[in-house]
């Protein structure tokens, strides 16, 4: 039988942060999102004060001060971190892994001898190497390898691992599952079965196939037949090549200086560069985009975007953020309230397979790849922007809001924690 395991980090972004703050490990903790506008992760202890997910801060900030919440605008940079720590970890524990989200990952346990106890080792040692706590769902497919881990979450006498594989009363455990909770099912297909008298993922699993296909899609049938035990989606332990990279922000305040504005843009266009030379590839064309805030009423509003193609595929920060201010010179307008602006390259090729010009010079190009390996170089082992373009601007007073920003504890120098002995 195959064996298919789901690990899942508890409350990730909050557990990021109980990691570096152990004081809060029993007190309600929130995580806020993108300029500390809405609640995007809660700790058990805040979902129990009925903070909702998703809720504007300002809404509940009686509730947030009356209850002692602590409170954490995003930090993506130590977030990813932890991920890439986590999935490390957990790389270890088998040949094959898929990476699903920065959060969570399938691991293919086919095989290996005593699977439970293997993921109850891989819990502990994620907890012991990262401090990130997990839960850990075992299933003949990964549909109820995701049904057993979000069981595993909510029943603390589970001890953080379930298996369905072989489960003597899969039945009842399916009859307790919410069918809008379903992997690959959600609301509208949820708000249609429910229409039909489907409640639940058994109710959902024993609905004719054709029935299914036709409403839902190949992927429906798929997601009934893997409620069922057939296995129809495999492991993705080599993901496809990306197709683009995309860089942007909402700013910390309206945006009305087109100065500023270049700033930004040269700015995101530096963070996709860098996401690209990652990724080993190159772009052929970027896009750039702007917007103001369509929630003032009142307000004119202005929304648009544009592209233009490099002479050759590059990954040169300078060639992206030339190219991009340039673009942004056909777009921009005064007289609004630009609330946002980003930049995306699409057309992406692998660098070693990346497609030359007879009019390029080959030492230019030399100097460009010598020149980018450098700054990455020096980010990585200093801190990302220990080194950066000044086209992105020193104050940025654009940047989107972070007021209780925790530090960057993992990427960045000048914050890693300091210990000092008496």
């Amino acid at each position: 039988m195959l064996t298919f395991a789901l690990v899942d980090c508890n409350a990730f972004y909050v557990s990021c942060e109980r990691v570096f703050h152990p004081a809060l490990a029993d007190r309600p903790v929130v995580v806020l999102s993108n300029n500390d506008g809405c609640i995007v992760a809660r700790s058990a202890e805040a979902k129990a004060l009925g903070i909702g997910m998703g809720q504007p801060a300002y809404q509940c900030a009686d509730l947030l001060k009356r209850h002692e919440v602590a409170v954490f605008s995003s930090n993506y940079a130590l977030y990813g971190d932890m991920s890439a720590r986590v999935m490390d970890t957990l790389a270890r524990f088998s040949p094959a892994m898929e990476v699903y989200s920065i959060d969570e990952a399938f691991l293919d346990l086919t095989g290996l001898p005593d699977a439970v106890a293997l993921a109850r080792r891989m819990r502990d040692t994620v907890r012991r190497f990262t401090g990130i706590p997990v839960s850990v769902g075992l299933g003949p497919t990964k549909t109820l390898a995701k049904v057993a881990n979000r069981l595993a979450k909510k029943d603390p006498a589970l001890g953080g691992v379930l298996d369905l594989c072989g489960h003597a009363d899969l039945e009842r455990v399916l009859r307790g599952v919410e069918v809008e909770e379903v992997w690959g099912i959600g609301r509208r297909h949820g708000a249609w079965l429910r229409g039909l008298g489907v409640r639940s993922a058994l109710e959902f699993s024993r609905l004719p196939r054709e029935l299914v296909r036709r409403k839902m899609t190949v992927v429906g049938l798929s997601t009934l037949l893997e409620l069922q035990g057939v296995s129809c989606l495999d492991l993705d332990a080599a993901p496809a090549p990306p197709r683009s990279v995309v860089a942007s922000r909402s700013f910390g305040r309206p945006v009305t200086d087109a100065g500023e504005m270049r700033e930004a843009v040269a700015f995101h266009a530096a963070r996709a560069a860098e996401r690209l030379r990652g990724k080993g590839c190159v772009a052929a064309n970027i896009l750039v985009f702007v917007q103001t805030n369509r929630f003032i009423a009142g307000e004119p509003q202005y929304a648009v975007s544009d592209t233009a193609a490099f002479a050759v595929p590059t990954s040169a920060t300078p060639e992206i953020i030339r190219l991009g201010q340039a673009v942004l010179g056909r777009i921009f307008k005064p007289g609004f309230r630009y609330k946002k602006t980003g930049v995306m390259l699409y057309g992406l090729e692998p660098t070693a397979s990346r497609r030359g010009s007879l009019l390029e010079s080959p030492q230019d190009a030399a100097r460009a790849r010598a020149l980018m390996r450098a700054v990455d170089g020096i980010n990585a082992r200093h801190g990302r922007d220990a080194l950066t373009f000044a086209a992105s601007g020193l104050a940025r007073p654009w940047r989107m809001k972070q007021g209780r920003r925790s530090p960057r504890y993992t990427t960045v120098w000048e914050e890693i924690p300091v210990v000092r002995a008496d």
